[in-house]
């Protein structure tokens, strides 16, 4: 793999005048920050299109994968509670029933546009994960904690709902009593209960560390084989017909045999280098 590095010009908060979503392309991965320490990175309505927008940036990019994270103490520690005034005020119909982004509203496409995103998403959990966090690390492929972290869909707190486009996610990641639990409850979930129910992929003294390390040999396969797979994944999660299945796994299997990334992927295994990808 080439040694490249990009930085992306990184969103103003208006409120804080700091940066509130980091991005860095460096060696094909980007590092997506959360950057409200001081707030444990809770979500403002700024944060949510300032990420919308970050993650365009990387869609764009020569990216092969992503690594989230949150700045701090914390991942991230849900809706900043400042929000609730404004939304008490607001037309809800423009606010939550417009469709401005596709099919979807503005806050369900802060975590539907990570999980869109053609390439993996590797999330790195510590301190608190609640609420529009835990939608947030939802979206990521795989989501790597620290042993102290704690997890919670945390809405019934509020008496809410999940409604930021993890209703969409939790089904396919999530057995549906686990989840329902989850959120008729909105308990908090130490780390290591969070991974036997299934909702953390694996723990980490450092998850960033280890976060990084999983996107490095990520970075290292066939960019083309790793989307073929994404979306070969997304299909099979979101379908119960399983002709269109079988059709896509053949279709996308023969977009990839015979094509330059394969063929270097089986030259390297031969000649027992790394391999190297344009």
């Amino acid at each position: 793999m080439t040694d490249t590095s990009q930085v992306i010009q990184n969103a103003q908060d208006p409120q804080a005048n700091q940066e509130i979503v980091t991005l860095e392309v460096i060696d094909r991965i980007a590092h997506l920050t959360l950057n409200r320490p001081a707030k444990m990175n809770a979500v403002s309505v700024e944060l949510v299109d300032v990420l919308i927008a970050q993650v365009a940036k990387i869609a764009a990019s020569d990216a092969r994968v992503v690594v989230l994270s949150g700045a701090g103490d914390a991942f991230c520690a849900g809706l900043d509670t400042a929000n609730f005034t404004k939304f008490m005020g607001a037309d809800l119909d423009d606010l939550v029933m417009a469709r401005t982004h596709g099919d979807a509203n503005a806050f369900q496409a802060f975590s539907l546009c990570l999980r869109d995103l053609p390439v993996p998403v590797i999330a790195a959990l510590q301190g608190a994960c609640f609420g529009a966090g835990m939608q947030l690390a939802i979206a990521a492929d795989i989501r790597i904690a620290a042993p102290d972290a704690k997890l919670s869909i945390m809405e019934m707190k509020w008496g809410l709902i999940p409604d930021m486009g993890g209703m969409t996610i939790f089904p396919t990641v999530l057995r549906s009593d686990v989840l329902r639990q989850m959120i008729y409850t909105a308990d908090v979930y130490p780390a290591p209960q969070a991974l036997a129910m299934g909702v953390v992929t694996e723990l980490a003294d450092d998850p960033k560390a280890a976060a990084l390390a999983l996107a490095q040999k990520i970075a290292g396969k066939s960019p083309s084989a790793i989307r073929a797979a994404k979306r070969l994944i997304a299909v099979a999660e979101t379908t119960q017909d399983r002709p269109h299945v079988l059709y896509e796994e053949s279709r996308e299997q023969r977009d990839l045999i015979g094509k330059p990334d394969q063929i270097e992927t089986v030259m390297a295994a031969m000649q027992k280098r790394a391999a190297v990808y344009k």
